[in-house]
């Protein structure tokens, strides 16, 4: 059986994603700081709860000790945003969402590549980045910068890790349905509006990521490392869908 480490598997997309890979016969270590929440919920089968402070290494090397094998895949899923204009924020806010998505995203894959690399086997690191990471989200605070700081920490990881087996990628969710982002659809004009600027049409749902964690984990994707792969419905590249100009020039030949 294969092994897997989630972290942030309490709620939301790391729940989904440790779930699917239960399903398709992962045995998975499902970390999070509220060991209490994962378990409320039910703890999957070929699953353990284990309660873990990413940004802590001693509290990561603890947690992944009780797991008792070497990872075949990590998937750094644990993430935090403080909302508010970065003129306001206080700096203890920055910090900790600097703690989170990106030191402890590094702290959690460097523990793991060592136990991979040592037991000569490879592995597979996918770290969960954003399109905020890609296109500012205002009034996201620190949240932009260390997913922008991840999917490149992603790429140097990749070409340092390549050698040993270990392929590194990214995935960047855009306007999901899951999540941190159930606040913001809660309010259904909001959610209407949102949908409507998206060229899908509709908002990401967590198996849109949990199968590309799928993929990226199989030997399916056995060539590919050092992306970071939007999943987005097209909304990131869509900025000139919502600029208009006049329907005069939208012909052929309107530009000579």
């Amino acid at each position: 059986m294969k092994f897997a480490i989630v972290t942030g598997a309490a709620g939301g997309l790391g729940r989904v994603i440790s779930e699917q890979l239960s399903n398709e016969g992962w045995c998975v270590g499902m970390l999070d700081m509220n060991r209490v929440a994962i378990e409320a919920s039910g703890v999957p089968t070929n699953c353990q709860a284990i309660a873990c402070d990413v940004g802590d290494p001693s509290s990561v090397e603890a947690a992944l000790s009780q797991f008792g094998a070497v990872p075949d895949l990590v998937v750094n899923n644990a993430g935090i945003v403080r909302f508010g204009p970065l003129i306001d924020l206080d700096q203890r806010d920055f910090d900790s969402v600097v703690r989170v998505n990106l030191v402890g995203a590094f702290i959690v894959a460097r523990h793991c590549a060592v136990q991979m690399r040592n037991a000569g086997k490879g592995g597979v690191i996918i770290n969960i980045t954003s399109m905020n990471g890609i296109v500012p989200g205002p009034n996201s605070g620190a949240y932009t910068s260390t997913k922008a700081g991840l999917a490149l920490l992603t790429k140097q990881m990749a070409v340092e890790w390549g050698p040993f087996g270990i392929r590194v990628n990214a995935i960047a969710p855009g306007l999901m349905d899951a999540g941190m982002s159930n606040a913001i659809h809660a309010d259904q004009e909001v959610r209407r509006s949102r949908e409507a600027k998206i060229p899908a049409r509709r908002l990401g749902r967590p198996d849109d990521v949990s199968n590309l964690v799928s993929f990226l984990a199989s030997d399916k994707a056995s060539y590919i490392t050092g992306e970071n792969i939007l999943v987005d419905g097209g909304i990131t590249m869509s900025v000139l869908t919502m600029l208009p100009r006049p329907k005069s020039v939208d012909k052929f030949g309107s530009g000579e």
